[in-house]
């Protein structure tokens, strides 16, 4: 298999897919992942996200969870698909990778997006990326690979998952996993893939988003056998931005959600408790209708530096 590194598309280089002979002008690269690379391509004026892969039984993998998520979108609701080409790209040496393109949007890591927006937008978010999660768990596959370098954010605390290259169908060992996220590495469980393992990410992510240093402090101060999901437990009580959602944050790490769905149905019921009293109109409830509003159609978001 071809490693990522002897891959490179320059900036002005035009693409032809072998079999479809669709074109795209090569902007630059996004991003780089332990199977392939992104770029920011050009179609006919439109901007694209293109991912080339080492290994075609790899890369297919992903494509297949890109069609699984598609079959589950509503028709004629002029929701962009997920999956907008598949090919090959020959080079000019002769060798041959596979490639697929997906819709790209702009959008902003979770910690640049709540600096520019304020912590006061992080249950909506939460909120959002469970429900991504519950689409991947309705179809039989966890994410896997759920960190903040995979997910993005935009206006109205919409929220998108990027880089598929983790996600593993049920009951399988996950393919891709970062330790810090992983619920094997605090001795909370297995490496099988199930909905909780995400679950147990997510409660991770949130952690890490208000108490990093904190964080990379308990892991790497604590002998591998000593961890326990307690030890994260502990940051989120600590935190005044997580603290109504402490509770919540047990329930994750203990296993105690059947999937993403029930997990996204119990965040939304605290983020009802914790609205702010002071203002005539729930303040979740208005930023739950603009989210509404700005049509939360599932997309596929790519970000330069987003794959990690």
């Amino acid at each position: 298999m071809a490693t990522s590194a002897k891959l490179d598309l320059d900036r002005g280089m035009v693409i032809t897919g072998k079999w479809r002979r669709r074109r795209y002008r090569v902007e630059r690269m996004l991003g780089e992942g332990a199977n392939g690379k992104v770029y920011l391509v050009q179609q006919e004026g439109r901007l694209l996200a293109l991912k080339v892969g080492m290994d075609t039984a790899d890369l297919q993998s992903e494509i297949n969870v890109l069609k699984a998520l598609e079959k589950q979108q509503p028709r004629g609701g002029g929701a962009s698909p997920y999956l907008l080409d598949v090919d090959d790209l020959k080079l000019v040496s002769g060798k041959e990778y596979p490639f697929y393109v997906m819709r790209y949007v702009r959008g902003a890591k979770l910690p640049a997006f709540l600096a520019a927006s304020g912590d006061e937008w992080f249950p909506l978010a939460g909120y959002n990326l469970l429900l991504r999660l519950a689409e991947l768990h309705a179809s039989g596959w966890a994410f896997g690979d759920l960190k903040i370098d995979n997910v993005l954010a935009a206006e109205y605390g919409r929220v998108e998952l990027i880089d598929y290259g983790g996600v593993t169908a049920f009951g399988k060992g996950i393919r891709q996993f970062t330790e810090i996220y992983d619920r094997g590495y605090w001795n909370a469980g297995t490496r099988a893939s199930d909905a909780g393992y995400d679950l147990f990410s997510f409660a991770v992510l949130c952690v890490q988003l208000f108490a990093e240093k904190e964080l990379h402090r308990a892991a790497s101060g604590t002998l591998p056998q000593n961890r326990s999901a307690g030890d994260v437990l502990k940051l989120a009580q600590d935190a005044p931005q997580l603290r109504p959602f402490s509770g919540w944050l047990a329930r994750a790490l203990a296993g105690g959600f059947a999937d993403a769905a029930e997990a996204s149905h119990a965040w939304k019921a605290v983020m009802h408790r914790v609205s702010r009293p002071a203002k005539p109109v729930p303040w979740w409830t208005k930023a739950l209708f603009l989210a509404a509003a700005a049509g939360l159609a599932a997309s596929a978001f790519w970000l330069g530096g987003g794959l990690g």
